[in-house]
């Protein structure tokens, strides 16, 4: 049975174009058996309160009846179903013109990003068919993550197991995925198709690697990471006997990028789709000279075109000329055009506007804020008037402890490295310019800095970065607490201070905008504190 895999980059809401995508890709599996979706195809994934709309579901229901009628080939394909009690995330066998087996989830997770039990109702039966003298079954997603799963469907002689997948990234997952798929054909000696979803939707990114494996465990095919696309393999029986003893197909297996490399593929993926799939074509970059408006404006570069970036520069009384020039660099090594908007006249308006207010009150923080905000307010008026989405530059180490300014420089429709620690951060830049070098190199040596004050570093305020980032993973990304710091050997007083600037910084991060979850816990959809919280663990 020869299967081809469709990894297509669906859009939420967008059923027409979806379902135009899943024709099209139809029409070019010439010479296969079955073609296989993803999880949810004409809807996209995930729809959230959409599905309490009874139109969309109407919508998605003709979309389905319009892709059998259509589909010249059999094909399974996700969509939104009315069942008993509510809805189902659902599976059909198309074949013939016509809806011949439906499938419901069985399995609905309810954990991290997922929220699938306010949506849908489990199912509680199988679909196996026959197709091309292959006993095959339907599973979708999280179905395939339990080994009683694929026991049972062997057990029931079932040869080939489909699995319609929405997969979100994060750093490391598709290793694991593939592993735990390995784990499944060698326990059960079946044939597993894999089919994930690609493509950017809000602060999730599907990075697609969809695979087919044999009985044992072998991987004989895996698509790209991060692209849509097309594979197509020999399962079964008779694959099996013609593959005995040979090697596999040169190209057969997409190599996948790893560490820095496959983060910034997800990145640049999840800006991409952010932009396009809300209408817009070009963004505009705050650039300070610093590393993260770098790989911000790198990022943008690589994801949407040179033509399509703009940077701003904005400096202000403390700006250093090291900082300006760096700016300067960075946008001509990048491509992209740079437009310089001092800030010191607007700066002094305001003090001047707010003299009667502050009289003989001392300097502090609040001027410091408010040039960050002088510099926000000059980006949205480009994005206003231009039509130019704003990116936010803020790393996960800032948001997380509240370093940043509040309608300042957490200014922007989007936040491409919001889930990035300040360590990775610099691990991107030097990934990127390994592979052709844009990002200055002062902008990656120097010590970090606001520049909103004389000779001021971030050091001034937080710990090192190498410290503050693992106090940071233990307490954000693991839920340890402060004694489970310490007894990893951090400072009990930096931890206490660590994790009290992250409990009062939540009012902050729920105005943020919001960006690419790349980590196991991204703050937002993972990660859902109350802002009024009066409970404080300490060490």
């Amino acid at each position: 049975m020869r299967i081809a895999l469709a990894q297509i980059n669906a859009t939420v809401g967008d059923i027409d174009g979806n379902l135009d995508r899943c024709l099209k890709a139809v029409a070019e599996a010439e010479g296969v058996d079955l073609v296989l979706f993803p999880e949810l195809a004409l809807t996209g994934y995930p729809p959230e309160d959409l599905l309490a709309r009874p139109d969309f579901v109407d919508r998605a229901l003709g979309a389905l009846d319009r892709f059998a009628a259509e589909a010249r080939v059999p094909a399974v394909i996700g969509f939104v179903d009315r069942i008993e009690g509510g809805l189902g995330n659902a599976a059909a066998l198309v074949r013939d013109g016509r809806i011949e087996i439906v499938y419901h989830k069985r399995l609905l997770p309810n954990y991290g990003v997922f929220d699938e039990e306010r949506y849908f109702e489990p199912g509680c039966s199988e679909a196996v068919f026959d197709l091309a003298g292959e006993r095959c079954a339907v599973t979708i997603c999280e179905d395939i993550w339990v080994p009683e799963t694929t026991a049972h469907l062997a057990s029931e002689g079932v040869e080939v197991v489909l699995n319609l997948s929405a997969s979100p990234f994060h750093a490391g997952k598709g290793s694991e995925r593939e592993a735990m798929l390995r784990s499944r054909t060698a326990a059960d000696e079946i044939w597993v198709a894999y089919c994930n979803l690609v493509g950017g939707q809000d602060e999730l990114v599907f990075d697609g690697r969809s695979v087919v494996l044999e009985p044992g465990g072998r991987l004989i095919a895996r698509a790209p990471a991060f692209t849509e696309g097309v594979i197509v393999a020999d399962v079964g029986r008779e694959a099996a006997l013609a593959a005995a003893g040979r090697s596999l197909t040169p190209g057969a297996l997409s190599p996948v990028p790893e560490g820095p490399a496959e983060t910034y593929h997800a990145l640049k993926l999840g800006l991409a789709d952010y932009v396009r799939k809300n209408g817009f074509s070009d963004v505009v970059v705050g650039l300070s000279g610093g590393i993260d408006s770098a790989v911000v404006a790198a990022l943008a570069a690589d994801a949407l075109g040179a033509d399509h970036v703009h940077g701003v520069l904005m400096p202000g009384p403390y700006s250093s000329e090291g900082s300006v020039r760096d700016a300067l660099a960075l946008a001509a090594n990048l491509g992209i055009d740079a437009l310089t908007l001092p800030i010191g006249s607007p700066f002094e308006s305001f003090l001047d506007a707010l003299e009667p207010a502050f009289g003989e009150l001392p300097e502090d923080v609040t001027e410091e804020n408010l040039q960050a905000r002088v510099r926000g307010t000059l980006l949205m008026a480009l994005s206003n008037k231009l039509g130019w989405l704003v990116l936010a530059t803020g790393n996960k180490s800032e948001i997380s402890v509240g370093y940043s300014t509040l309608y300042g420089d957490m200014v922007g429709g989007f936040a491409p490295i919001k889930d990035v620690f300040k360590t990775a951060v610099w691990d991107l830049a030097e990934w990127r310019n390994s592979h052709g070098a844009v990002i200055p190199d002062e902008s990656i040596a120097k010590p970090p800095s606001a520049e909103l004050r004389p000779g001021q570093t971030d050091q001034d305020t937080l710990p090192p970065y190498e410290v503050l980032d693992g106090i940071l993973a233990g307490y954000v990304e693991q839920d340890l607490c402060a004694d489970d710091l310490v007894a990893q050997g951090f400072d009990a007083v930096t931890v206490e201070r660590v994790i009290g600037m992250v409990d009062a910084a939540e009012y902050k991060r729920r105005q943020a905008a919001p960006g690419t979850r790349v980590t196991l816990k991204a703050f937002g959809r993972d990660r859902r504190m109350p802002i009024t919280n009066r409970y404080r663990g300490s060490a």
